[in-house]
C-alpha cells in the first residue's frame, strides 16, 4: 500500500506532470512565470485551492450526490466548490500579501477556470481512489504544477539576460525551453 501511494506520488509530481504531460494549465504557467516570486505565489496558491479542493468535492460527491444518485451534478458542484475556494483564496493573499496579488494580477482569478484543480477533482472521482490515494494525487498534482512553474520561472529569468536570437525573444524562446523540460520530465518515465 505505501509502495503504491509512493509510486503515485512519483507518477502525479514528475512523471504524469499536469503542465508537461498533460498540458493543463498553461495559461498561468505562460503568464506568471516571468518571475519566481509570482510563479512561487501563484504555485502556492494552486497547491492549496487543489488539496481543499479536492478533499471537499470527493467528500460532497461520495456523502451527498451519491447517495442522491445526481451524479451527473459533479461538474456543476466541483466548480462551485472551486469558485468560492479561490475566492478565499484571492482574498487572503490581498490581505495578506498585497505585492504578490498585484504581480499575480487577473492569472490568481483565473484559478477558478484552470482546468488542473477541476481536472483533479474529477481524476480522482473517474479513477475510483481511495481517501489515501486522493489525497496522494491531489497533494502531488499542485506540487508538480508548482515545482515546474518555478523551474521554468527561473530559467525565464536568465533568458532574460542571455543572448537570444531576436527572433526567438519571449514566448517562442519560452515554448522552446518548456518542449526541452517535457522531454526531460518524460525521461524519468522509467524509474517507476
Amino acid at each position: 500500500m505505501i509502495r503504491e501511494l509512493c509510486t503515485l506520488l512519483v507518477t502525479s509530481v514528475l512523471i504524469n506532470n499536469a503542465i508537461l504531460n498533460q498540458f493543463l494549465g498553461m495559461c498561468p504557467f505562460m503568464g506568471v512565470s516571468k518571475k519566481r516570486n509570482s510563479a512561487l505565489g501563484m504555485g502556492v496558491a494552486v497547491v492549496f485551492v487543489i488539496v481543499v479542493a479536492s478533499i471537499v468535492t470527493y467528500a460532497l460527491y461520495y456523502l451527498v450526490l451519491v447517495p442522491l444518485h445526481i451524479e451527473y451534478m459533479k461538474l456543476i458542484t466541483f466548480i462551485l466548490v472551486i469558485a468560492s475556494l479561490v475566492q478565499l483564496c484571492e482574498m487572503f493573499i490581498k490581505k495578506t500579501s498585497p505585492s504578490l496579488y498585484k504581480s499575480l494580477g487577473v492569472y490568481l482569478p483565473l484559478i477558478t477556470t484552470n482546468c488542473v484543480v477541476l481536472n483533479c477533482c474529477l481524476a480522482n472521482i473517474s479513477n475510483g481512489y481511495g481517501i489515501a490515494q486522493m489525497l496522494v494525487y491531489s497533494i502531488g498534482t499542485p506540487l508538480g504544477f508548482a515545482l515546474v512553474l518555478y523551474i521554468f520561472s527561473s530559467i525565464r529569468e536568465r533568458l532574460e539576460t542571455s543572448e537570444v536570437p531576436r527572433s526567438f525573444l519571449g514566448n517562442p524562446i519560452a515554448l522552446i525551453v518548456a518542449a526541452i523540460m517535457a522531454m526531460a520530465f518524460s525521461g524519468l518515465a522509467g524509474i517507476v
